[in-house]
């Protein structure tokens, strides 16, 4: 099983109801993309303030790796994943992305 993390840096301007639309995209591709198990999302809620300015956060899990490169390159992540850079600050910069075979 992969869990694929991402951790976001989201502009000030970004208000609750577009962060919710974006995780609302990512998880409409359960069922889409096979293999692809759910999804979780949420803010930061750790109280050790060591997480960088990541603020916000969804964790991806699919069956295997296979299925988490299929959802890389599915057109619809494609288009929502471009929507998250344009709304985290800093671009690419904004985001991180972990991956774990667990």
């Amino acid at each position: 099983m992969i869990l694929h993390c991402v951790f976001l840096r989201f502009k000030s301007a970004v208000q609750a109801q577009e962060k919710q639309e974006i995780y609302d995209s990512i998880s409409a591709l359960v069922g889409a993309v096979p293999g692809m198990i759910d999804v979780k999302h949420g803010p930061n809620v750790s109280p050790e303030g060591l997480n960088g300015g990541f603020r916000d956060g969804f964790i991806v899990r699919f069956e295997d790796a296979e299925a988490r490169d299929a959802y890389l390159v599915h057109p619809d992540h494609v288009t929502v994943g471009d929507r998250i850079v344009s709304l985290t600050d800093g671009g690419l910069a904004g985001l991180m992305v972990f991956d774990m075979d667990v």
